[in-house]
């Protein structure tokens, strides 16, 4: 069977192409290694983190000089009881002993239930490390679903592990891996009852480093295995577009190809991947919603999400704090990336599936109350009607705007969820709104593209007088990116004291030899 794009679990080169992960990593773990150190590697799902940690503890395994352990602590999700959890720890690890055949691995933990259960995986550890004849080194992977008082115990014990090497045999460098920095850990004891006081473990880490995305280069060289294997080329102008609608997320470098390609095991001339594939293929992975962005989204309802990620879709980014712990923390999970001083959703499919989630309610009760907006309304010699549509979007604001504001978490952004639901029910199975959340210039821009057009489209909150000609010199701008001639500019007016006789307004004109045609909300 030749090798498949692989969506699920950790990779095997055997089974799957893939990027060598240690090229991303690999040599700055192994100095810390030398170096005995303690460390944490962070990174969201499903960007390599396991098959970074496999792979590493293979080739440590097969050198001279230590012994390599990875243990997954995901069984003690959820166990916030030391009594139970502690134990618990100490089973996966005699598990992953027993699956790596390092030496001993059978007298790991004997004895341990004679200990309280403060000590027992500390002592468990000296013991075993003891009967090695050589150093141990440690991965531990999905170190952050551990909670309460067993997170602390936990970190607790390796600290007091760690502290009094080398009188008492321990683990000679140990990483800690998951999707949360490890200052993020403090959400687990801020209560009173959980503190840890001042022996915190924090201070033995002496490293917090991230697995990055894949890069322009290795997205080709991924998709040239494909094509070594299978004669199957992906032209470049296909990977550039993966490139740009993923920002080299590896899941999804990896599900747009699967998407495309599927199983193929035979050699046999097949049509080369182009960009409209590509497109397809990302539109398909959109709507479908796999588990992969289920995971993600559900963290939009978090607080300290909504803080970060609303900002980011009106454009407002000027109000975060980069050293924020909201900031980081959605930096982490992968929802957001800074490019060089500029905070956006991390990468446009994300961007397109978080607007999708956020406003999913409305796109429902828009088809289900049998509005009349269907995309036949709007097209016309296979064009869109952008005037009709924006002019009954007016009107759907102008009934509905006082309930969905209410309706949303994210009430800042309404204005923006409930005019992209209203766009997308209309588009659906005909085209694709193209979402870009300009950092720092309080505007969204979109592009709808239907029928081969592009329609571009600037949404902009009113804050005063200067609104208008800043959205006009912004959607103008926007207008010679994409090449096109005729752009529509949005302006929400959230002010009570304005009626919305005075709200409502449709303006035509002409600036700097473009028509703009600007919808007063």
């Amino acid at each position: 069977m030749g090798r498949i794009f692989n969506t699920a679990g950790p990779c095997d080169p055997r089974k799957h192409y893939m990027i060598d992960a240690t090229r991303r990593l690999g040599e700055e773990v192994q100095s810390l290694i030398r170096d005995e150190q303690y460390f944490v590697i962070h990174a969201a799902r499903q960007t390599g983190k396991t098959t970074l940690l496999k792979g590493l503890a293979r080739l440590i395994n097969a050198g001279p000089d230590y012994h390599a352990l990875y243990c997954s602590l995901e069984n003690a999700q959820g166990i916030s009881n030391p009594e139970e959890g502690i134990p618990t720890i100490i089973d996966a690890i005699k598990y992953a002993l027993d699956t790596a055949k390092l030496p001993c691995a059978s007298n790991f933990g004997q004895g341990s239930g004679g200990f309280m259960y403060s000590v027992a995986l500390q002592r468990s550890i000296n013991k075993y490390c003891e009967m090695l004849d050589k150093p141990l080194v440690v991965f531990f992977d999905e170190s952050d679903c551990l909670s309460g008082q067993t997170l602390i115990n936990f970190l607790r014990q390796i600290r007091n592990g760690y502290v009094n090497r080398p009188e008492a045999a321990f683990i000679h460098s140990l990483g800690l891996i998951g999707m949360r920095n490890i200052r993020d850990y403090r959400y687990e004891y801020r209560s009173p009852e959980t503190t840890m006081g001042s022996a915190s473990p924090f201070n033995i880490v002496t490293a917090s480093m991230t697995l990055r995305n894949f890069n322009h280069g290795e997205i080709a060289e991924l998709y040239a295995q494909h094509t070594d294997d299978m004669g199957q080329e992906f032209e470049e102008s296909s990977v550039d577009l993966v490139w740009r609608r993923t920002q080299g997320q590896p899941w999804l470098v990896n599900a747009i190809a699967r998407e495309i390609v599927g199983y193929q095991t035979e050699h046999v001339p097949l049509k080369p991947i182009n960009g409209d594939m590509v497109e397809t293929a990302a539109q398909s992975i959109i709507l479908h919603r796999g588990t992969h962005f289920d995971s993600l989204m559900a963290r939009l309802r978090e607080e300290r999400v909504r803080r970060v990620i609303e900002p980011v879709i009106i454009g407002e980014t000027d109000r975060l704090s980069r050293l924020s712990d909201d900031y980081l923390y959605a930096k982490d999970i992968g929802l957001i990336r800074d490019d060089r001083g500029k905070v956006e959703i991390a990468n446009p499919i994300y961007a397109d599936v978080i607007v999708r989630t956020l406003n999913w309610d409305t796109q429902q009760e828009i088809e289900e109350r049998g509005y009349p907006y269907d995309m036949p309304r709007y097209l016309k010699d296979g064009l869109v009607d952008m005037d009709c549509l924006l002019r009954d979007f007016q009107a759907f604001w102008r009934e509905n705007s006082a309930i969905w504001r209410e309706r949303y978490e994210y009430k800042e952004a309404a204005p923006h969820l409930v005019l992209q639901a209203f766009l997308q029910r209309v588009i659906n199975g005909g085209g694709q709104i193209y979402r870009e959340m300009a950092a720092e210039t309080r505007r969204v821009d979109l592009c709808v593209a239907y029928g081969g057009h592009r329609y571009p489209i600037e949404l902009k909150l009113r804050y005063g007088d200067d609104t208008r000609s800043e959205g006009m010199d912004q959607i103008s701008e926007y207008m010679d990116t994409l090449g096109c001639d005729t752009g529509w500019l949005v302006i929400f007016d959230r002010r009570k004291t304005v009626s919305w006789e005075e709200k409502l307004y449709v303006e035509k004109t002409v600036f700097r030899g473009k028509t703009l045609l600007i919808y007063g909300c």
